[in-house]
C-alpha cells in the first residue's frame, strides 16, 4: 500500500493531515519541529506517525508510488519534487505550477507520476467552480461562441472581525509583498490589460453571499490571468469581453495600506528586496493573527454572458464560499488541506494523469471535489443571476 509523507505541518495543512488520518490512510507528517508535527496530530487514534524532517532521512522512507506533499516554503518545491522523481514517488503541492515543475512533465509522465499543484483554495477550488460554470454554459442552450462573456474569479482572506489594517498574516508577509510588486494582465472591455502596480486597478465588486445579503469588496487582479483562459476552455473563437483573476479585500483596504504601496512602489534591486523583507517582519510581528483568531475567506467565481447584438444577459451563473474560522480549523486552512488531502485520494485511486497538472477538469472529477468540500462542513453555494436564486 502506498504511503503519503505530508511535508509542512503549519496551520494550513492540520485539516486536510487529520481528514486523510480519520480515513485510515497510511502516513507520516514531516515537519522540521517535530513537536509541531505531533500536536498536529494529537488526539488521533491512527497510525499515522510524526518525523523530524530531515532530508536524508525522507529519501530513505520514501517509496516507488507513494505521494508526497508538499505544504513547504514555494521555494523547496523543486527540491521535492525533484526527490520524487529520483525515488519514483507521486508529488503534490497546492501552488501554482512553476516553470521549474513544469520542466519536470516529460520526466514525470515518462516514469508514470503524477505531479498535480494548483489544489488548495486559490489555486484550487476556483479551478473547480470555473471549470463547473464553463462546462454547463457550454451545454445550455444560450451558448454562442458570438455571445459577449464576462469572467470573473475573486478570492480574499481577512480577519473575521476588521482591524485598522483590514487585514492579517496567517503566514510571511513577504508573499503578499512580492504579489503587490508583481504584474498583473487581465482582460477588459475585449483588450489585454497590464499593470506592474496593481492596488492602482482596484475596483468595487459587490457579490450575493450565503445568507441572501450582498457585500461590497475592493477587488485587483492578480498576476497574469490570460493563460486560464485556455486553461478554463475558452475557445478561440469565443467573443470574450472580460477575464479576470484577482484578490479582494475588505473596503478601506487601498486607504489602509496608502503609505505601504508608496514605499513598495519605488523599492529597487537588492536593497529594495532587502527592505522588503525588513517590513515583512514588521507586518508580521504587528498584524499576525492571534492565537484562536478566527478568520474569514470569501471565493466568488462567476460567468456572466449577454447577447452580442441586444446585450441582454443570457446566462449568468456563479459560485460564491463565504467560511470563518471554527473548532475544525482556520478557514484559511481547512479550504486549502481539505483540497489537498482530495488530491491524495486521486492520485492514489489513479482519477488524475500523469505528469505535471493542475486542479482537474473533467466535470465528474470536479462534481465529486466539490461534493466532498460540502461533506467536509464547506458551504459552496451557487446561483442563477437571473433567476436569483440558489442553483
Amino acid at each position: 500500500m502506498a504511503k503519503i509523507h505530508w511535508l509542512g505541518a503549519g496551520l494550513s495543512s492540520v485539516p486536510g493531515i487529520r481528514r486523510l488520518a480519520a480515513s485510515g490512510a497510511d502516513m507520516v507528517l514531516w515537519n522540521r519541529t517535530l513537536s509541531r508535527a505531533e500536536a498536529a496530530l494529537e488526539g488521533l487514534s491512527t497510525g499515522v506517525k510524526a518525523a523530524k524532517l530531515d532530508w536524508q532521512v525522507l529519501e530513505d522512507a520514501v517509496e516507488p508510488g507513494d505521494v508526497v506533499v508538499s505544504m513547504l516554503p514555494g521555494t523547496l518545491h523543486l527540491q521535492v519534487a525533484e526527490l520524487c522523481l529520483k525515488k519514483q514517488a507521486n508529488f503534490i503541492s497546492s501552488s501554482y505550477i512553476s516553470p521549474e515543475i513544469k520542466a519536470l512533465d516529460d520526466e514525470a509522465r515518462q516514469a508514470g507520476l503524477c505531479f498535480v499543484n494548483e489544489v488548495g483554495l486559490d489555486p484550487g477550488i476556483d479551478h473547480l467552480l470555473a471549470h463547473s460554470l464553463v462546462n454547463d454554459y457550454k451545454h445550455s442552450t444560450a451558448f454562442k461562441p458570438d455571445n459577449k462573456h464576462f469572467f470573473r474569479s475573486y478570492c480574499g482572506g481577512f480577519p473575521k472581525q476588521a482591524n485598522d489594517f483590514t487585514y492579517k498574516f496567517s503566514w510571511s508577509p513577504l508573499g503578499v509583498l512580492k504579489a503587490l510588486r508583481s504584474e498583473a494582465r487581465w482582460l477588459e472591455e475585449g483588450e489585454e490589460q497590464s499593470i506592474g502596480t496593481p492596488w492602482k486597478a482596484v475596483s468595487a465588486y459587490q457579490t450575493l453571499l450565503a445568507d441572501g445579503g450582498r457585500e461590497s469588496f475592493e477587488a485587483y487582479p492578480n498576476r497574469n490571468s490570460l493563460p486560464f483562459m485556455q486553461d478554463y476552455k475558452f475557445g478561440e473563437d469565443w467573443n470574450t469581453q472580460q477575464f479576470v483573476r484577482g484578490t479582494l479585500r475588505l473596503q478601506g483596504w487601498t486607504r489602509a495600506w496608502q503609505s505601504l504601496f508608496d514605499e513598495i512602489e519605488h523599492l529597487q534591486g537588492e536593497a529594495g528586496d532587502a527592505r522588503l523583507a525588513e517590513l515583512s517582519e514588521q507586518l508580521w510581528e504587528k498584524y499576525a493573527y492571534a492565537p484562536d483568531e478566527q478568520d474569514r475567506v470569501v471565493l466568488c467565481v462567476e460567468l456572466e454572458v449577454r447577447d452580442a447584438q441586444s446585450g441582454e444577459v443570457v446566462w449568468h451563473q456563479g459560485y460564491n464560499v463565504d467560511e470563518t474560522g471554527n473548532q475544525r480549523g482556520s478557514a484559511m486552512g481547512r479550504l486549502v488541506s481539505i483540497t489537498v488531502s482530495l488530491a491524495v485520494e486521486s492520485v492514489l485511486n489513479s482519477e488524475l494523469p500523469v505528469g505535471v497538472s493542475a486542479a482537474p477538469d473533467s466535470p465528474e472529477l470536479v462534481d465529486n471535489w466539490l461534493a466532498k468540500l460540502r461533506e467536509s462542513g464547506e458551504r459552496i453555494s451557487r446561483y442563477d443571476y437571473l433567476t436569483m436564486a440558489e442553483c
